[in-house]
This record gives structure tokens, sequence and C-alpha cells, in this order.
């Protein structure tokens, strides 16, 4: 299953995500993505914080509409273009819930795991992960089909990490490296029994020097080659069962050349 869904409510005020999606979508033209509709309920500047989450209205409704119709379809993959990373609870509960062994690979900057009372932002991409632990807003919780365990949780490319996120993954001992050894962490998947990966790709997860066309830039990424060269060592050694490309915002298709075979690999 093929979907579009440009989310960027969940970014606070963040609209040229949306942009970025659509840039996308309109360089693959692919005609089997489906565009899931976002909400018409005022968000950004407009939008009411409900439960500690900016423009929680909006971002409620059309995630339903999303988990509505992946119940409807009953994908076996799920690949998407977004959109800000609090999409992410759709896709992933979903996978979880139909694949033992899920693992799931998170390439961010951004550690995403924060609560709702502890977000510096209240802005809900950066509560996924947390969401998905079942440790979010419990008013979110309805939004699952399942929920995840610490240990399913890797990050790559992880740098800028709240005090707060930062001891969550201590806590449960969440793979988050500095420096990423692909072989290593292939091995530490396959000693866990993952056989199954969801692959989420933020684009700030990548050193702003070699792409900076990101809603967020932080130093000291990952550099696409490298992104390239994990993508790829995953794909070989286990089943993905879903991936993502994630809060990109150009609005010039050209600029997408030092990303399109990021974009290839991963949709």
């Amino acid at each position: 299953m093929k979907l579009y869904f440009p989310q960027w409510q969940g970014s606070g005020t963040g609209k040229i995500i949306e942009d970025g999606a659509r840039t996308i979508l309109e360089y693959l033209k692919d005609p089997e993505f489906i565009n899931v509709p976002l909400s018409e309920i005022k968000a950004g500047s407009n939008g009411e914080k409900k439960h500690n989450i900016n423009n929680y209205d909006a971002i409620f409704e059309q995630l339903a509409r999303l988990q509505k119709k992946i119940e409807e379809e009953q994908p076996k993959k799920i690949t998407t273009i977004g959109g800000d990373c609090g999409l992410e609870i759709i896709p992933v509960s979903y996978l979880n819930q139909k694949y033992p062994n899920l693992g799931v690979i998170w390439f961010d900057a951004h550690a995403d795991i924060n609560t709702p009372n502890d977000s510096p932002s209240c802005n809900f991409h950066g509560m996924p992960l947390r969401t998905l632990l079942g440790e979010g807003s419990k008013h979110m919780d309805p939004l699952l089909f399942s929920t995840i365990d610490a240990s399913q949780i890797h990050y790559i490319g992880v740098r800028d990490i709240d005090d707060g996120e930062q001891t969550r993954i201590q806590n449960g001992n969440i793979y988050a490296p500095k420096k990423v050894d692909i072989q290593e962490l292939i091995t530490l998947l396959k000693s866990k029994e993952i056989t199954n990966l969801y692959l989420h790709f933020d684009f700030d997860c990548l050193e702003p020097d070699d792409y900076d066309k990101t809603y967020y830039q932080v130093s000291e990424g990952v550099k696409i080659l490298e992104a390239e060269m994990y993508i790829e060592a995953l794909q070989e050694n286990f089943n993905i069962v879903g991936s993502s490309v994630l809060e990109s915002t150009t609005v010039e298709i050209s600029e997408l050349t030092p990303i399109k075979k990021i974009i290839h690999s991963l949709v």
C-alpha cells in the first residue's frame, strides 16, 4: 500500500512540510499512491493546543482517517510519503500487530520520544515513539493498532535529544549510538530474532552539508552515501514491511537530486 499523507500539523506551524511531500510525489509520478486527505480544522498559528499537543484536533481527525483507510485495506506492506513524523503511529502500530519480530529503524536527528508533558515545543512530531510505547497521551491511544517495546527501537543519526528523552533511551537500553556500525546493528537485530523491519526516514538525519532542505538542520549528521549503504545493508538482511520518507521541505524537484537514490530505495 502506497500512501501520500502530507501531515504537517504535528510540527506546529511547518506547513512547508506539506509542500515538501508534494514535491516528492510529483517527482515520482507514481499513480499508485493513495492521497489520504488532511483535516480542515484550523491549525498552525490559528491552531489550538489540547492535552499539551499543538493542533490536537486536526491531528487526531486526520490520523483517524489514515487509521480507517489502513484498516479497510489490510495491506501487507506500507510505504508513505509525508509529512511530519507524528503520522508514524498509524503504520508502525499496524505493522507491529501484523508481523512478529518487527524492528523499527528510526533515521532521524531527533529522538521523537517525548511525552506531551515533557515536550519543550508540544509539537506531536516529537512524540510518536513515546506514543507507540503506550506512554504518551491517553487521548492518542485509540489511534493505535498495537504498542511496541523499547527493545524494538533502533536509532540512526540521532543527535538532538531532550533530557527527558535521554532518560527514556537510557532506561530502555535503546540503541542510539553517536556513530552507527551497520554490521554491529545487523548482528544486534538478529540476536533479538528480528526478521521484519520498518524504516522511518526523516531527512534531517542527514548532514546538512549534504542535504539541507529539511524542517530542521542539525550538524554532524549521516552522510548521504552512508545512509544509502545502511539502507541497502538492512534490505539485504531483513524483510522490509514498511518505510517512509518524511520532513523534506524543498519545493523544487531539481533540489531532490542528492537524495534520489534514498527516495527510490525506500519508496
